[in-house]
């Protein structure tokens, strides 16, 4: 896998260089046959070169040009991705070998920062050929910058720009052609939801942007451009609930919990933790792979490694912990119920 592009010299051909990053990766396999999801089978799988193929029942796509990035495969439709500014480019994800008009649900933490990163449904489409996004948070640089502005669309509670763009004499799925990209780009960032993508279709057809008779791949995808950041992201078919795959804590439902990156060094990172909807809280905390907590704050925290438990101690709802990396950034997941 050969990226031959010069660095961009502005924004809107970085954006370029990011999408020929992503139809790279595709390119090498689709297989045309939608993949169903399945029961968790298939154990951890860290995936830092380029590869293909499937996991768990979901398709899953990784590219990169150079740098630490990887992108671990885990339960169902989970990935969790970590990357630092010595990757210059990479983009990976789980989804389907086959799109459709499929209602996609998601979840998890996305942590872009001030950096070039963004989260999107990314897809292809054949007759005509067509490169087409749902973007739902990215980080500094809107990657439709740039694109021709169509109108709008409110789904999924949120309104999205509708945006049309060209490549000309670029590298695509079916080697180099010149091609539409169709975008919709959410207004109100988030890293968890609902994508009806028949109403993105829909709307885009509204404004005279016909997708191809034929579909390739569908993924989730996480994508960076000379950045750093992090995500764990679950995917599954179909519309409402959570579709992370976890154990919920002792006590049942009645709470939430939002996580968020927060400093960060060589050997360590700090994680910060924000609950609402109850003060008899008791947040469970997976960490990945050799990461072990080095400190805490604002919490009661059992555990040191894998999964740790987080109570209160008086002094509030937000609290955080330092996680030494030991070979491992990526963010780690939470979920609260009461105590």
């Amino acid at each position: 896998m050969n990226d031959t592009h010069h660095t961009p010299a502005r924004p809107s051909k970085r954006r370029i260089r990011l999408l020929f990053g992503a139809a790279c990766a595709v390119a090498l396999a689709v297989s045309g046959t939608a993949l169903a999801p399945s029961a968790y089978a298939e154990a951890d799988r860290q995936v830092c070169s380029n590869t293909t193929g499937s996991h768990n029942g979901y398709y899953f796509s990784f590219w990169k040009d150079s740098g630490d990035a990887c992108m671990v495969l885990r339960e169902n439709g989970r990935y969790s991705s970590s990357w630092s500014r010595s990757t210059n480019n990479w983009v990976g994800g789980k989804g389907w070998a086959t799109g459709s008009r499929r209602t996609v649900s998601y979840s998890g933490t996305y942590n872009p920062g001030n950096n070039n990163t963004y989260l999107a449904l990314y897809g292809w489409t054949r007759n005509p050929l067509i490169e087409y996004y749902v973007v739902e948070n990215f980080g500094s640089y809107n990657p439709s910058s740039g694109a021709t502005r169509m109108g709008t669309v409110t789904t999924d509670g949120g309104t999205y720009d509708i945006l049309r763009s060209q490549r000309v004499n670029q590298p695509s799925i079916d080697g180099t052609a010149t091609f539409y990209q169709f975008w919709s780009v959410r207004q109100q960032k988030r890293s968890s939801g609902t994508i009806t993508t028949a109403n993105h279709f829909d709307a885009w057809a509204r404004a005279g942007l016909n997708l191809g008779s034929s579909w390739a791949y569908q993924v989730m995808a996480t994508e960076g451009y000379q950045s750093q950041g992090s995500s764990d992201i679950t995917v599954q078919e179909g519309g409402g609930g959570n579709p992370n795959p976890t154990t919920p804590p002792p006590g049942g439902g009645g709470c939430t919990v939002s996580v968020s990156r927060a400093d960060e060094w060589s050997d360590r990172f700090n994680t910060t933790f924000s609950v609402s909807g109850a003060s008899n809280w008791v947040v469970t905390i997976r960490t990945n792979g050799s990461q072990s907590l080095q400190n805490s704050w604002n919490a009661s925290i059992s555990g040191t490694s894998g999964t740790l438990t987080a109570r209160p101690n008086g002094s509030g709802n937000n609290f955080g912990i330092t996680l030494y990396k030991n070979g491992n950034n990526t963010t780690p997941t939470a979920s609260c119920a009461t105590g």
